[in-house]
């Protein structure tokens, strides 16, 4: 195994898991909404999303219809920002980084 592939796995693996805890906490969110409980802060949602989380949380918002309105633009800004560069930085690791 190269080391490329290794950065490869194991960035790959980092994005999975952050997208499955990513979808599993705007699940949470929209069912604690629902219920008029307390909820999970908008930063947190944000945060997971744009550090790796996307490939979870922009499916979760159109799943569950969560954060989908117009006052929540940023929400779909920020998932579809995750989405594309993470999407960059496996392509650089891909074909321009030499390891």
């Amino acid at each position: 195994m190269t080391t490329k592939q290794l950065v490869l796995i194991i960035y790959g693996s980092y994005l999975l898991f952050l997208s499955l805890i990513t979808f599993i906490v705007y699940h949470n969110d929209k069912k604690k909404a629902q219920k008029g409980k307390w909820r999970t802060k908008e930063k947190v949602l944000l945060l997971l999303s744009f550090f790796g989380g996307a490939y979870g949380g922009y499916p979760a918002m159109l799943i569950f219809r969560h954060k989908t309105k117009a006052e929540h633009w940023y929400f779909t800004f920020v998932n579809i920002l995750g989405l594309l560069i993470h999407a960059a930085l496996i392509l650089l690791i891909i074909f321009v980084f030499k390891f």
